[in-house]
């Protein structure tokens, strides 16, 4: 059994299989053992009776440095998250941890500076740009998040300020493997704090959440939550929660991610995203980064600069520490140690000037500078610069840690003792003798170096005759704390079979598969070797590209976001390979559209949301290739549900690009849920999910997706074939325009209605950066009425209607509308509920749209507040309007001017499948939703564009 990617909170108490950085290959499974405790040099057994008491000591001894410290302000306790009385308590002097005496003992959370020695899979954060957050806490040093910048994990909602980004773990969710993995179970990702003062925890049912300290535990995957003294006691085992029906499980996705970040894995957006990240050093210090400490006004302490290497100096990136005037080498040595959460023995190290003078031990060093009466070797004989660097003392022989990745030996990592001789292949000869495997070939099997950075894994396979001892300096002469987040693994070398899928869009459309291989290959010189075309979107102008070549992905990658074809920007999305194979029979998972340019930008947070609440490689940005990437990535799933976050306009995109490949589907009528996020939102409303998104809880709508009833609905085309001519491009001659076709799911308006949304759509496109709330929206269509008052047209003499082949006389009126559904206008019932013997009820499966006129701005402005109806025309299945002169012309929220000509509305093939908001779903109350959220640990759970979306189109 082998779990997914594990927190450092993992490791205590349960046993778990010994983590690996995703690079070897077993065609066995990893038997279990203790979490990775200081052990001996000789491999560690999980039922030897020394492991399991060293286990016993390590989970007593939690890593922290407490001292008493004098209170000058309201303090809580951590642990217990009660109020500390008195004047006193105590403090780690590493990651501020504050407790009562009386919970010293009891703390079980682990001090952050033994954070990367206890991480079972080093998977990297996918952090955002820096932002601010109000009521938030750093999982680094535990303080506020507030009045400074903060980073924001997208993927398992980890904050933590700028400046502790670079020690923050490297414990993210594990949401996919590249195929070394045979995963089938998945053990809690636990999480520490930053949850609402009204959690409880499912264990004593007790409140664990806290408005003033780092509080609680959460597990990322089921979002069970518990205190920090009884999350130990939860059964390892995660189920996912309520979720794990809709949940894309990370064991049936494959994506080979090594050289693509991690905004490019998760296809989030990257001019969003204004962090500076230097190549050549993933996890760099932000420049000038300075530690909590801030110069201190007390006169007898000083303020000191401390480098932890060459590669600090060299971009000056230092830590502030303050000391006592008169401080010992040893004291200065702590500090600075704490300084950067390295949690050895400070006799291992010491500092040297930044001119490379050496600090001898017994030195005192002080800053009064009473040079006249210095003895010899005890202080300088000048005065004491403020800049040092940390440095690691050098040894003839080393004990190191060497984890054996994925091979079935059940144990959690192997201690080496290394010396000035001691090479990659000398180490993996001695390790292959502990494991009793003496008998296979030392070739077989790499020696990997891994740098567990918050920001990017790396990972170097060192060859043969790597010394080893020489390789431990390197990196501590470069820095001490890439060093404290080094490991190295054993793993089999095996050959990997590298496929990578790249979506190239933008390319023009309605071509065959060799014109845009040459396309490809006049623009992006593709290699044809490891670049096939598997999938063609000729209607789309896209192609799907499978690639056997890490190299040529990545400059492919790259070169497509640079390209232009006919002054139209192509699109590469990096697509994940979900093994349909392995999904569970009951598991129908959610793919998740979201426009983050609707509904005021609350698009963004739900995207935030649902990855953090889903698997991110189920959740799709919209403005990011469309939803081609996202369907395709479903092509081979067969049940899957649709969610679509966004106006009208973005539902009925989506519906489209669905219509045109649902013959590729293994699901061919998925259903389609919505989250209006648009103004107006009619189909919302009909399908009983609001007038729009306010801000509700995202894990209630997902559970209301979950349990939502699923309906039919009529989609219709219209074929607009206008009368006029256009002049040739090519011989100059006149020639009629061509029919054009749309999709209607809501409504089709012509004259007055068409006209205001026209309107809107221009003062739109004039200054795009007001429209961005419902309410400037709503009163600018206000503004728009009123100018519309004083206009007279006769509609009834401008065009000529039949229905079902009948020639239909119109009552005169200044607009036409056909509806689909029984909502338009932001929620109006234009039809009436009035019983009418000459119709049918309307329902929006039942194959017929009704006809309803409006005799001007007034007759709109009633039917709005509710005290008019619309003028019942028809009802029927096959419509022809005869457009007499141009005019305007809106469906589903996008308007034109419509020349002279014909328009036809008619059924557009099979119905699509929605999905309704139960009504018992909506009498639930929030806190039966939040209760509904943790599994039970008994065992009970075991078992084309509306107004606000057309600047996305464009």
């Amino acid at each position: 059994m082998a779990d997914g990617a594990r927190s450092r909170f993992s490791n205590l108490g349960h046993r778990s299989p010994a983590g690996s950085p995703k690079m070897g290959r077993s065609k066995i499974r990893t038997q279990q053992q203790p979490p990775a405790t200081p052990c001996p040099p000789q491999a560690t057994g999980s039922s030897s009776p020394v492991a399991k008491h060293e286990q016993q000591q390590v989970l007593i001894s939690t890593g922290h440095s407490f001292k008493k410290v004098t209170l000058t302000k309201p303090t809580f306790c951590h642990h217990c998250t009660d109020f500390i009385w008195g004047l006193a308590g105590f403090q780690c002097e590493v990651c501020n941890f504050m407790s009562h005496e009386k919970c010293r003992k009891h703390v079980k959370i682990l001090c952050a500076s033994l954070a990367p020695s206890l991480v079972r899979v080093p998977v990297a954060h996918c952090f955002r740009q820096p932002g601010h957050y109000k009521k938030k806490f750093c999982s680094v040093c535990r303080k506020h998040l507030e009045g400074s910048t903060a980073l924001r994990c997208e993927v398992c909602d980890l904050q933590v300020h700028t400046d502790c980004a670079p020690f923050a773990c490297s414990d993210c969710r594990q949401c996919h493997h590249d195929g070394h993995q045979d995963q089938d179970t998945f053990h809690h990702h636990w999480r520490e704090g930053n949850l609402s003062s009204s959690a409880r925890c499912e264990v004593c049912k007790k409140t664990c959440g806290s408005s003033e300290v780092l509080s609680g535990m959460r597990c990322e995957w089921c979002g069970i939550l518990a205190h920090a003294a009884c999350y130990i006691i939860v059964p390892p085992l995660c189920t996912f929660g309520k979720l794990r029906n809709m949940l894309l499980h990370p064991n049936c996705v494959r994506f080979y991610s090594r050289n693509f970040s991690k905004m490019h894995c998760f296809r989030i957006t990257e001019d969003l995203q204004t962090e500076q990240e230097d190549d050549d050093d993933v996890d760099a210090l932000p420049q000038g980064a300075v530690k909590e400490t801030q110069p201190s006004n007390d006169s007898s302490k000083q303020t000191l600069k401390i480098f932890d290497g060459d590669d600090a100096v060299k971009r000056s990136q230092f830590r502030l520490i303050s000391v006592p005037r008169i401080a010992k080498h040893e004291e200065v040595v702590e500090a600075a140690l704490r300084a950067y959460y390295i949690p050895d023995d400070h006799q291992d190290y010491e500092l040297k000037t930044y001119h490379q003078q050496d600090l001898v031990s017994e030195d005192i060093i002080n800053r009064n500078g009473a040079t006249e009466e210095c003895r010899p070797g005890s202080i300088f004989r000048e005065a004491v610069p403020e800049a040092w660097i940390l440095r690691a003392i050098p040894k003839e022989q080393e004990i190191v840690k060497v984890y054996p990745g994925w091979l079935k030996v059940g144990v959690a990592y192997i201690s080496i003792r290394i010396n000035m001789e001691s090479t990659s292949q000398t180490v993996i000869e001695e390790i292959l003798q502990q494991l009793g495997r003496q008998e296979e070939c030392p070739k077989n099997f790499n020696l990997v170096e891994v740098l567990m950075g918050s920001k990017q894994v790396q990972r170097t396979v060192l060859s043969e005759q790597e010394l080893l001892l020489a390789r431990l300096r390197d990196i501590r002469k470069i820095s001490i704390r890439q060093m404290n987040q080094t490991r190295f693994y054993i793993v089999e070398d095996t050959n990997l079979d590298v496929i990578i899928n790249l979506f190239v869009g933008g390319l023009p459309p309605m071509l065959c598969s060799e014109e845009y291989t040459n396309i490809l290959k006049n623009n992006l010189d593709i290699k044809e070797n490891v670049v096939s075309m598997t999938h063609v979107y000729s209607s789309n102008g896209a192609v799907v590209l499978q690639i056997t070549c890490f190299s040529e992905a990545e400059r492919l990658f790259m070169l497509v976001k640079d390209t232009l074809i006919n002054d139209k920007q192509l699109t590469g999305v990096v697509l994940p390979d979900v093994m349909h194979a392995k999904l569970p029979q009951s598991c129908c998972p959610l793919l998740v559209f979201v426009n983050p340019k609707s509904g005021g930008l609350k698009g963004r947070d739900l995207l935030h949301s649902f990855r953090k609440m889903l698997n991110p490689h189920q959740v799709f940005e919209l403005t990011n290739g469309g939803p081609l990437p996202g369907l395709h990535t479903f092509s081979q799933v067969p049940y899957f549900r649709v969610l679509v976050c966004g106006g009208d306009g973005t539902v009925g995109w989506v519906l489209g690009a669905l219509e045109e490949i649902r013959h590729k589907l293994a699901c061919s009528e998925p259903s389609v849920g919505v989250l209006p996020l648009g103004t107006g939102n009619d189909l919302g409303r009909v399908l009983r999910w609001g007038a729009g998104y306010s801000g509700e809880d995202p894990y209630s709508i997902l559970v209301s997706v979950d349990e939502a009833d699923n309906v039919l609905m009529d989609r219709w085309t219209i074929l607009l074939d206008a009368q006029e001519v256009v002049d040739s491009t090519e011989n100059g001659i006149l020639e009629p325009e061509p029919p054009k076709i749309v999709q209607m799911n809501n409504y089709c308006g012509i004259g007055i209605d068409a006209e205001m949304s026209l309107d809107f759509h221009q003062a739109r496109e004039e200054e795009p950066g007001k429209f961005n709330s419902r309410f400037h929206n709503k009163g600018v269509y206000v503004k728009v009425g009123l100018q519309k008052l004083s206009h007279t047209r006769n509609l009834h003499k401008d065009i000529k209607l039949q229905v079902n082949h009948q020639e239909v006389e119109l009552p005169n009126i200044e607009g036409l509308i056909f509806l689909n559904i029984p909502s338009w206008g932001s929620g109006a019932d234009l039809w009436g509920s009035d019983s009418d013997n000459r119709y049918e009820k309307p329902r929006i499966d039942d194959g017929l749209l009704e006809v309803v006129g409006v005799t001007g701005v007034v007759h709109m402005g009633q039917v709005q507040s509710g005290l008019r109806s619309g003028i019942r025309i028809a009802q029927g299945s096959y419509f022809r309007v005869t457009i007499l002169k141009p005019i305007a012309v809106q469906v589903d929220g996008e308007p034109w001017l419509q020349p002279a000509g014909q328009i036809i509305i008619s059924a557009a093939g099979p119905k699509v499948h929605m999905l309704k908001k139960s009504k018992q779903k909506q009498k639930k109350t929030t806190a039966n939703v939040r209760e509904s959220r943790t599994d039970s640990v008994t065992g009970n759970e075991k078992g084309k564009l509306s107004n606000e979306d057309l600047t996305l189109q464009a």
